[in-house]
């Protein structure tokens, strides 16, 4: 396991309990290049070096600054600078260093999804404090509910929202029968099918979105069309599927891979079509949904006889099967074939 980025205590009031936290993402890319000198095909390198260096020999290679020489500077006016220590730094007066506490709890779908930024993992510290955490994280659920804090790492405070880990996408996507439907959980007991941990999403500030009404005001309104709509929602429901992370791929690093192999190759290098003309012809938005709705409707047939295709292949690789024999059931379906019972007439009796 990986380095906690993070280590401190989550506080509620009275209740606080250890926990460290985990980078959730990583850098999935094998693309990854380097400055080249085009004259000499030498990797380029960068030094630091002292503005008064190159400003006396511009054209002379300077000295570097150490780095244990380097420091962070904060510019107070033009071209004066307040030197700042890494220890200084490090001393800050900052309680969110050591200790989330928690302000508010919120419903889980009141925060726009705009503010969230970077998800971490959230673990127990040991097994001394998983009784304590265990048991917010049941609170959090069944309440359907997300605890707000703050949390200092990277050089600046970041609010941060704390929810239960949500269960694997496999798990999400299953369809629920009939008999049974999706409710909030009031046990005591943990769901067995979600991971027994906590996220932590970092969050931006207010300040840090831009207003959209200055994007969005240019948009005129326009009266929409009944038939445009209904074409629309039945569009819509059709390419509606399950989320699957593992269908998207990164199509920029795909075609850079091929570009980088047919250079080693020696091969034509792979550039972009140039995309059709439309000549000027305006396609009306009814002709466009409707077609593309008839589109969806012959992708469905086509994929329905594939798979009936497939399946009676499979059923013919199974060889033959018993057919029971169909004479009692015909019997009952053809009742005049059955031959009636005679009747007989009742012996006398003799004195």
């Amino acid at each position: 396991m990986a380095r906690p980025y993070w280590s401190g205590k989550i506080q509620i009031s009275l209740v606080s309990f250890g926990v460290k936290l985990f980078v959730a993402t990583e850098a999935a890319s094998d693309i990854h290049f380097h400055q080249i000198d085009r004259r000499t095909g030498e990797r380029v390198r960068h030094q630091n070096v002292a503005s008064s260096a190159i400003e006396r020999n511009p054209d002379e290679a300077a000295d570097p600054v150490h780095k244990s020489d380097i420091v962070k500077g904060y510019e107070y006016s033009h071209g004066r600078y307040i030197t700042i220590e890494p220890d200084e730094l490090a001393h800050l007066r900052i309680p969110s260093k050591r200790t989330m506490d928690v302000a508010q709890f919120v419903d889980i779908d009141s925060i726009d999804p705009a503010f969230f930024e970077k998800p971490y993992f959230v673990v127990p510290e040991d097994d001394s404090q998983a009784e304590a955490f265990l048991t917010i994280r049941q609170a959090l659920i069944d309440t359907g509910k997300i605890a707000l804090s703050r949390i200092a790492f990277g050089g600046r405070e970041h609010v941060i929202a704390i929810a239960p880990a949500p269960a694997p996408l496999s798990e999400k996507s299953a369809k629920p029968t009939k008999s049974s439907k999706p409710a909030k959980s009031k046990s005591t007991k943990s769901d067995a099918a979600a991971p027994l941990g906590l996220m932590a999403y970092t969050l931006r500030y207010a300040a840090e979105l831009r207003d959209p009404t200055a994007y969005f005001e240019s948009i005129k309104h326009h009266a929409i069309n009944a038939d445009s709509l209904s074409l629309a929602k039945e569009l819509i429901q059709r390419k509606t599927a399950a989320f699957d992370p593992t269908q998207f791929t990164d199509g920029y690093e795909a075609a850079v891979k091929e570009l980088v192999d047919a250079k080693l190759k020696h091969a034509p290098i792979p550039r972009e079509e140039p995309a059709p003309r439309t000549r000027g012809k305006v396609i009306h938005l009814m002709d466009a949904l409707r077609k593309s709705v008839n589109d969806t409707k012959s992708t469905d047939t086509k994929t329905s006889a594939a798979k009936a295709t497939d399946t009676a292949k499979s059923a013919s690789r199974k060889g033959p099967t018993l057919i029971k024999s169909t004479s009692h059931s015909a019997s009952k379906s053809h009742p005049s074939r059955v031959a009636k019972p005679t009747r007989t007439s009742p012996k006398r009796k003799t004195a």
